[in-house]
């Protein structure tokens, strides 16, 4: 690869932040060309939409500060400027049609990421976006120029706006390993651990738990912690339990574990039936029957829910309907901890915005910038995170045409 003159721009990371970053950079007439250390582009982005991608949410702007807690005013801004419907615009004109389900969750029509993906990039090359695969970038020669490490050896790019994309530190696999921090933490940019976000809970099983239960699913239950409830199922695992309700309360976990070591959620087995009914039923004659027999007769409670309750709630309260009412409807499960970190679906920390103007460039070194989950922020699953990506890429991508145009005229 030969780069004869200066870039206008380099964005370091391919994926849908740094993506949409070049777009607004090629739209505005500029020179971009995006480096990616990966044989190939947006492999995260792929990965989460093998399940069906879930890339925006139909949330009201009210409900944004809920949504990203803690987020400074220059996230949700970004948020409110390209958010759901502004989005789903965006889809359409690649030719992929949005669509909406129950829950507001936003999806393209095909429900995968490949296609989407296939359109973007097409476009983005006949705006004459430039895709530099297997280069790693590794830091900055002292004349600033950008030093990648390439299948042909060490190369220096000369550009003058550099947009930095380069992920969190999950899936290792995929291109998001973190590793970038340090060259940052060189420069004295303000830096935050990272965390991990949208993961699973870890559980004490019993042997018999693991053995007969992980990898099954738990469907219409309530699970509770504090102040937060979900309605979504999860899924049993030999260390404890993830997916839907467990992604949407870990947020809360976490921070709680790392408050006081220990965590307990609340899981409400028969969410459809009230307390008062479940006593009501429990309180029918026995007779010879089973607890198991009684349980599964009464209230249609077995296999992993009898389970569940079983492993926590113990036998005790066999004799006792208020009790086991009680347990069903609010069954303590003790956290024991996080799945590790590089498991994450998200992870938070990064660089902190407090480095960062409005324009999302660092304070003390013009025309850098940064977009994605390198930034410190945090947001659930349901297309939160995907949102909060495409619209810091874009802000950042806007942000550095705003500089360049300002450099040139003084």
């Amino acid at each position: 690869m030969t780069i004869d003159a200066p870039l206008d721009a380099a964005v370091i990371g391919a994926g849908p932040a740094g993506l949409m970053a070049a777009e607004m950079i090629a739209d505005a007439g500029r020179r971009v060309a995006v480096f990616e250390a990966m044989p190939s582009p947006a492999r995260k982005f792929l990965m989460a939409g093998k399940s069906g991608l879930n890339i925006t949410h139909v949330a009201s702007d009210a409900d944004l500060a809920a949504v990203y807690p803690n987020a400074p005013q220059r996230l949700l801004q970004a948020v409110t400027d390209f958010g759901p419907s502004r989005i789903q615009d965006w889809m359409a004109q690649l030719g992929v049609q949005p669509l909406t389900g129950p829950t507001g969750r936003v999806f393209p029509e095909q429900m995968k990421a490949s296609p989407l993906l296939r359109a973007w990039l097409a476009r983005l090359e006949s705006k004459g976006v430039e895709l530099h695969t297997r280069h790693h970038w590794i830091g900055w020669e002292e004349s600033g120029e950008l030093i990648f490490l390439t299948p042909d050896g060490q190369r220096s790019i000369p550009c003058r706006a550099q947009i930095f994309s380069l992920g969190g530190a999950s899936w290792k696999r995929l291109g998001s390993d973190g590793s970038w921090l340090p060259a940052f933490e060189t420069l004295g940019v303000p830096v935050s651990p990272f965390r991990p976000s949208n993961c699973g809970l870890r559980i004490n099983w019993s042997d018999r738990m693991q053995a007969e239960f992980a990898g099954a699913p738990v469907k219409n239950v309530a699970v509770r912690f504090e102040d937060q409830s979900s309605r979504e199922e999860f899924v049993i695992t030999s260390r404890g339990m993830e997916s839907g309700a467990v992604f949407t309360l870990s947020l809360s976990v976490r921070d709680a574990l790392e408050r006081a070591c220990e965590a307990t959620i609340h899981l409400d087995l028969l969410p459809d039936v009230s307390a008062e009914d479940v006593r009501h039923r429990l309180s029918r004659p026995r007779g010879k029957q089973s607890l198991s027999n009684h349980l599964r007769k009464t209230l249609n409670l077995a296999g992993v829910k009898r389970a569940l309750l079983f492993e926590f709630g113990g036998l005790e309260a066999a004799e006792a309907p208020d009790q086991l009412a009680r347990l069903i409807k609010h069954l303590p499960v003790p956290v024991i901890g996080l799945f590790p970190l590089d498991e994450a679906i998200s992870t938070d920390g990064g660089i902190s915005f407090e480095a960062l103007d409005d324009h999302f460039m660092l304070k003390h070194r013009p025309g850098r910038f940064f977009a994605g989950e390198m930034l410190d922020w945090d947001a659930p699953t349901g297309g939160y995170l995907l949102t909060a990506c495409l619209a810091t890429g874009r802000a950042a991508g806007r942000g550095a045409v705003r500089w360049l145009n300002n450099a040139e005229n003084t």
